[in-house]
């Protein structure tokens, strides 16, 4: 039976590459499906993952029915077996309902990323409908470290290289700490305190081998 799967974790945890080799793995199987993707930070319309790998998708607008969608794909003769839905978070609630519908009523698997919480803890609309609807939610094993060295539960935004817990739900950005506004992935403690990596100066660069020390 067709399944509406969540696969949810930390920023940093392998959610586009695991869409990614999803998709790669049921189109070798001769399976016919559809990616699509929200505010990617790799720009519109394509699913980037941080490991350099990337393919094109549909944009999810707020105006966009994933029932329709999938309706006009039938009516013109055109096969669906499995959807991808990467950035899950940044859909609408009502868009997570209308997913569920296609599982439902016609039978395609339906593989949905996204994290669960913001950078102020609070859950995504569309990450809880996930949970409530979701016949199935895979927490990633690949799990991220916080700079203490603790596995990463939190996402924090950061603007200047300080944590911040006010703004917009939704700023894209990425984990590169270059940026103005960026994200670090945090433990819980350490999301609690406001303490990210910049705060209390930890340089995160492995120290070198010895290898090759003058005796």
């Amino acid at each position: 039976m067709a399944q509406l799967t969540f696969f949810t974790g930390p920023m940093n945890c392998g959610k586009s590459t695991l869409a990614l080799q999803i998709d790669y793995t049921e189109s070798s199987a001769g399976r016919r499906g559809v990616r699509f993707t929200c505010k990617d930070r790799g720009g519109e319309s394509v699913i980037s993952s941080r490991i350099g790998l990337s393919e094109d998708a549909v944009e999810v607008t707020s105006d966009l029915d994933f029932w329709a969608f999938v309706v006009a794909e039938f009516t013109a003769g055109r096969r669906i077996d499995y959807l991808v839905c990467d950035e899950a978070q940044f859909y609408a609630a009502e868009q997570i309902d209308q997913l569920a519908h296609i599982v439902d009523d016609l039978g395609i698997d339906v593989h949905c990323f996204g994290i669960l919480h913001d950078f102020r803890t609070a859950m995504f609309p569309a990450s809880a409908r996930l949970v409530e609807l979701a016949d199935r939610i895979e927490m990633l094993q690949a799990r991220p470290r916080c700079w203490c060295g603790q596995p990463a539960t939190h996402n924090a935004r950061t603007v200047g290289g300080v944590m911040v817990t006010e703004g917009s739900q939704v700023v894209v950005g990425d984990t590169a700490g270059d940026a103005e506004v960026a994200y670090e992935v945090l433990c819980r403690k350490h999301h609690r305190r406001r303490e990210n990596s910049a705060v209390v100066n930890v340089d995160l660069t492995p120290d070198p081998l010895p290898f090759g020390a003058a005796e």
